[in-house]
């Protein structure tokens, strides 16, 4: 970093930010705004600090750095621009000077923790946000003459959100050429079919990168031929889509996507970053839903990826962070109330034998084991179910051999499955809301590296022996479950892939809405 940073990062003591929630633009200031304000003038001796000779270069690099915004994905009409454009900074001028450090504390706390409130779009959000003492930072950066080099530092500086930097410029450059060929409505579109549907889909697929420049040229371009097939499955795997080759209506309705539409995904996609916390942890586990997959991380790298099968529509999985202290071996599974009621009683009801046959347990109110042949499941009242019920260990437990822990209110854990052929699926949204991994005592190695006496064999010793295991963690383990749209990729930079949950729209749109003005 920058030795000037360094000073500024050293001399702005961490604090409580700022959130400006988006307003109509005759909104006065957010009272946060006005204390934040209040402070830094405080710090100046109430002196003016944008306008007048000695000052007008800090208005000039404040107006450098909103005109900069739009690489961030935000708005410069947010931060006043126009006014600011205009100022005659050489004038002493109390209210530009004020317009101006609103501007500049509200760029500064959209770049540190983001534009919109993140709970106003993921209700479950739990995760803790970056701060500052934006009024002492301002402060530094005025008396260091670095008012565009501390806003651009207040970003995060994850190799992720710089990608999706890169990407919206890239995006934005397609954009304004014109973007790309889309492909008409019509039936589905499979290897074999010709006609001028697939030119268009040939053209598409070339735009992106999907089908190689060495393929492009082929003796009948309105023939769906083997290269296309498998530029077509290539396309659908970057998006997590069923790699089948065939273009039917989730897959056109992702080749439709415009530059413009992809611009706001990237936009969507860097406001979830600000929204993280600076320190993930320095072994974590990031899960990202969206997209089907989780990685454990150490020291910035991937140790490992893993797939997962996270909720369905209707069981959607949260985002939330939380920490790992331990995690379990051949777990007993305690079914939830009200998964026992939705899913195991019609089961039980259907085939009363699955009940033993399955490794489950019934207990009644009384804490006392029932037989379950002595059951009469049709007439076990589903409002007022009388009834604990829970799954052995062994090779049918829903949680497998290994439930990794990490207390919240969701209830929502990462743990291993019996069925575990839904990996072989792309799009794997088919739990009930808690995260299925591959490979789980893989991880569970990766997991207990750190603790001492806990090797690869002890665990497999204890999953052998069958018996419920605690295995308490030295050190804790944050687990991070996201919802990322446009995902880090080694070959391309960034990848989208689908809005499984329809969250973008919604953020986008809140992006999009006006925010407050000084009046």
């Amino acid at each position: 970093m920058h030795p000037r940073l360094v000073s500024l990062a050293m001399s702005a003591a961490l604090a409580v930010g700022l959130w400006s929630a988006p307003a109509s633009a005759s909104a006065a200031f957010d009272c946060r705004a006005c204390e934040t304000s209040q402070r830094f003038y405080e710090l100046r001796a109430e002196a003016l600090s944008w306008t007048g000779p000695a000052n007008a270069h800090h208005l000039d690099a404040l107006v450098r750095a909103i005109e900069a915004a739009p690489r961030h994905g935000l708005s410069g009409r947010d931060y006043h621009l126009a006014e600011l454009s205009a100022a005659d900074a050489s004038t002493p001028d109390e209210r530009m000077d004020r317009l101006a450090t609103d501007a500049y504390i509200t760029l500064a706390a959209h770049l540190l923790s983001g534009r919109v409130d993140p709970v106003s779009i993921e209700p479950d959000w739990t995760a803790a946000r970056r701060d500052r003492d934006l009024a002492a930072y301002l402060h530094a950066a005025l008396t260091q003459d670095a008012v565009e080099d501390s806003l651009e530092a207040l970003a995060p500086a994850s190799d992720s959100y710089r990608r999706l930097v890169d990407a919206l410029e890239r995006h934005r450059v397609l954009e304004a050429a014109g973007g790309w060929t889309g492909v008409d409505a019509g039936p589905v579109l499979r290897k074999g079919d010709r006609g001028p549907r697939i030119a268009q889909l040939r053209a598409r697929l070339t735009a992106t990168g999907h089908l190689p420049a060495t393929e492009v040229e082929a003796e009948d371009p309105e023939l769906f031929d083997d290269a296309m097939d498998a530029a077509m499955r290539r396309f659908q795997r970057s998006l997590s889509l069923e790699p089948d080759g065939i273009v039917g209506a989730r897959t056109l309705a992702q080749l439709n996507v415009t530059p413009q539409q992809r611009i706001d995904q990237i936009r969507a996609n860097m406001e979830r970053w600000r929204w993280l916390p600076e320190d993930l942890g320095e072994r974590h586990i990031r899960v990202n839903i969206a997209d089907f997959s989780l990685e454990a991380r150490a020291g910035g790298e991937v140790e490992q990826r893993h797939d997962v099968i996270v909720g369905r529509l209707f069981r959607r999985t949260p985002v939330f962070s939380a920490s790992m202290t331990y995690f379990v071996l051949n777990p007993w599974w305690e079914t939830p109330a009200s998964l026992t009621v939705r899913d195991k009683l019609p089961a039980f009801r259907d085939d009363p034998g699955s009940v033993e046959r399955l490794g489950f347990q019934v207990i009644d109110r009384q804490g006392q084991l029932v037989d379950p042949s002595t059951i009469d499941w049709q007439s076990v009242p589903a409002q007022s179910f009388p009834y604990r019920v829970r799954q052995a260990p062994g090779p049918l437990n829903a949680l497998g051999v290994v439930k990794f822990m990490f207390p919240n209110r969701h209830n929502v854990y990462v743990h291993d499955t019996p069925t575990r052929g839904l990996f072989a699926r792309v799009r794997r949204d088919f739990s009930s809301g808690c995260i299925r991994v591959q490979d789980p005592m893989r991880l569970a190695d990766w997991v207990a590296a750190d603790t001492p006496a806990v090797t690869p064999e002890r665990l497999r010793q204890i999953v052998a022996g069958g018996t419920e295991t605690r295995v308490t963690l030295r050190r804790p383990v944050m687990v991070h479950i996201l919802y990322l749209t446009a995902v880090t990729d080694a070959e391309s930079g960034v990848r989208f892939v689908d809005d499984l949950y329809d969250r973008d729209g919604g953020l986008i749109a809140a992006l999009d809405a006006a925010a407050p003005r000084v009046e």
